[in-house]
C-alpha cells in the first residue's frame, strides 16, 4: 500500500520553469560526495605508505566518515526542512570543500581520521537536501522517477569519475590531491546553486530538538563502533558498554520522537510497509557491497600490480551498469512491479558477489569485469526504485526527514560493511605465515607488507609478499561470500516487504 500525497495542482508543478537546470545543480552535490567516497579506496595504499597507519587506523580512515554522517543525517535532514534545504545545501557544500583541504594536508593517521569525521559533518547536509529538493521540484510521479534516476545515475557516474580522475592524480601528484578535486565541483555548485535553486522548507516545522540530535548521534556512533570492535577484536567489555550506551540512546531517541509534537523524525513513517522495506533493502545492499568495494582497489593495485589509473578504469563497468539501470528503473518498476525490480536487482548483486569467491591472485579481468557490470546493473535498479518509493511515501513537507532515513540506511550500511566485511578481510590477512624476519608491521595491512618488502632481501621479500597477497585474497573471497549471503537474504526480504507496492503513474 502506497500513501503518496499529491500536490494540489500537479500540472502547475510539472510546468515549473527551470526545474531541470535546478536538478543539474543538485546532481553536482551528489557527484561531490560520490567522488570523495571512491577515491579513498585508490589512495589507501599511498596513505599507508606515507602515514603508516595501523590496520585499525586504516579501517577508521575508511569508515569514520560513514559513522559521523550516519549519526547526523536525520538531524541535518530535519534541519533542512526547518531552515531551508537550499540554505543548508549551500552551506554544507562550502564546508565540504574547505574540509577537503584539511584531509588533503593531513600529516598523521589521527589527523586524517579527524578530518574525515569533520567531512562527515558537512556531508550529512548534502544528500538529504538534494533528494528533498527533488521531491519538491518534481511532483509528477514519472518526472520524479526520471529525476531520481538521474540523481542515482550521477552518483554512479561519480564512482566511475572518482577512480579514473583519482588514479590520474595519484600517478602524477601526492595522495592528498584526490581530496582537492572536490574544490572546483563545490565552487560551481555554490555559484550556480545560489541563482538556480528554489528555496523550500516545511511551513510549520516546529523547533529543532537538540536532545534528539545528541541522542541520534550518540546512538548511531555507539552501536556502529561496538559492531566494528566486535568484528575486529571479539567481545570486550569496553565495546559492549559503548554498544549498550548507543542502543539506549537510540531507544531514547525513538521514545522522544513519539512524544514530541514536532519530531525530528516522524516514526509513523515506518508503519508504511513499502517505506520500511525500501529502507531495509538499502541498508542490507550497501552492507553487502561496501566492505568488498573498499578492499577491491587494494586487490587490483597491491595484488595484481595495476597502477591507480588502470585500477580506476577496471572498476568502470559497475558505474556503467548502474547509470544505465538507474535511468530505466522507474519504467521497469511500472511495467513489472516494484518488488520484482528491487528483489531481482538485489539477487543479481548477490550472485555476482558469489562469483567473486573464486578470486585468486591471477584471476583474469573478464570474470571481474562481468561481475562488476552485473553488480552495477542490480544496484542501479534497486537503489533508484527504493529512493522513489521512499520519496513517494511521504508528504513533501517531510521530504528532508524521509530522505535522511534513506541516506542514513545507506551510510549505516557502508559503515557496517566496512567494519564487518573489512574486519573479515583484515582478520584473515593478519594470520598469514611469512618467512623468518617478517616484520610485525607487515601483518597490519597489505600496504604495510609492500612497504616492508622494500627493505628486505629480494628472495625473502618475494616469499613474504606471496604469502601476504594470498592471505589477503583469501580474506577478500570470504568477505565476498558473506556479502553474497547478505544480498540474497535482502532479496528475499524485499520480495515480501514490497508486496503490492506500486510507483504512481503520472502525465508523462
Amino acid at each position: 500500500m502506497t500513501s503518496t500525497l499529491q500536490p494540489a495542482n500537479p500540472t502547475e508543478a510539472v510546468k515549473r520553469p527551470g526545474r531541470w537546470l535546478a536538478l543539474s545543480v543538485l546532481v553536482l552535490a551528489v557527484l561531490l560526495v560520490a567522488v570523495d567516497a571512491t577515491v579513498l579506496g585508490l589512495a589507501t595504499p599511498y596513505i599507508s605508505e606515507d602515514l603508516n597507519p595501523s590496520g585499525t587506523q586504516l579501517l577508521w580512515i575508511g569508515d569514520v566518515y560513514s559513522f559521523v554522517i550516519a549519526g547526523l543525517l536525520v538531524s541535518m535532514g530535519s534541519l533542512g526542512d526547518r531552515i531551508g534545504r537550499k540554505k543548508i545545501l549551500l552551506v554544507g557544500a562550502t564546508a565540504f570543500g574547505a574540509i577537503s583541504v584539511l584531509n588533503a594536508y593531513a600529516t598523521t593517521p589521527d589527523m586524517l581520521i579527524l578530518a574525515r569525521a569533520l567531512l562527515g559533518v558537512a556531508g550529512a547536509t548534502l544528500m538529504p537536501a538534494t533528494l528533498a529538493l527533488i521531491r519538491n521540484l518534481f511532483h509528477d510521479p514519472r518526472e520524479r522517477s526520471l529525476a531520481v534516476g538521474i540523481w542515482g545515475a550521477t552518483a554512479s557516474a561519480g564512482t566511475a569519475v572518482g577512480p579514473i580522475v583519482g588514479g590520474f592524480l595519484l600517478e602524477h601528484f601526492w595522495w592528498g590531491s584526490v581530496f582537492l578535486i572536490n574544490l572546483p565541483v563545490m565552487a560551481v555548485l555554490v555559484v550556480v546553486g545560489i541563482k538556480m535553486l528554489p528555496e523550500s522548507r516545511n511551513p510549520n516545522p516546529g523547533p529543532w530538538d537538540l536532545p534528539s540530535v545528541l541522542l541520534s548521534l550518540v546512538g548511531m556512533v555507539g552501536v556502529v563502533y561496538a559492531i566494528k570492535e566486535l568484528a575486529s577484536h571479539g567481545l570486550a567489555w569496553e565495546s559492549l558498554a559503548v554498544g549498550l550506551l548507543g542502543a539506549a540512546a537510540l531507544y531514547g531517541f525513538v521514545r522522544r520522537q513519539l512524544t514530541l509534537p514536532a519530531p525530528l523524525l516522524d516514526m509513523r513513517l515506518f508503519r508504511n510497509r513499502g517505506f520500511s522495506g525500501a529502507v531495509l533493502a538499502d541498508l542490507l545492499t550497501i552492507l553487502g557491497l561496501s566492505g568488498l568495494v573498499f578492499f577491491l582497489s587494494q586487490y587490483l593495485q597491491l595484488v595484481q600490480g595495476r597502477g591507480p589509473f588502470e585500477a580506476g578504469l577496471a572498476e568502470l563497468p559497475a558505474a556503467i551498469g548502474a547509470v544505465a539501470a538507474g535511468l530505466i528503473a522507474g519504467r521497469a518498476a511500472r511495467r513489472f512491479s516494484v518488488r520484482a525490480v528491487v528483489s531481482g536487482g538485489l539477487a543479481a548483486v548477490g550472485l555476482s558477489l558469489a562469483a567473486l569467491t573464486v578470486l585468486d591472485q591471477s584471476t583474469g579481468y573478464p570474470l571481474l569485469g562481468v561481475a562488476l557490470l552485473v553488480v552495477g546493473i542490480g544496484a542501479g535498479f534497486s537503489f533508484t526504485v527504493t529512493a522513489d518509493v521512499i520519496l513517494g511515501s511521504v508528504p513533501k513537507e517531510q521530504a528532508g526527514a524521509a530522505s535522511a532515513v534513506s541516506e542514513t540506511a545507506y551510510e549505516l550500511g557502508a559503515a557496517l560493511g566496512i567494519a564487518v566485511l573489512g574486519s573479515i578481510v583484515t582478520g584473515v590477512y593478519r594470520g598469514f605465515t611469512g618467512p623468518t624476519g617478517t616484520p610485525e608491521g607487515a601483518h597490519e595491512s597489505l600496504g604495510g607488507a609492500v612497504e616492508a618488502a622494500a627493505g628486505m632481501p629480494t628472495e625473502t621479500a618475494q616469499s613474504m609478499l606471496d604469502a601476504a597477497r594470498q592471505s589477503f585474497v583469501d580474506g577478500l573471497a570470504l568477505a565476498a561470500g558473506v556479502g553474497a549471503t547478505v544480498l540474497l537474504l535482502a532479496s528475499v526480504a524485499a520480495w515480501f516487504m514490497l508486496r503490492n507496492q506500486r510507483l504512481e503513474s503520472g502525465q508523462l
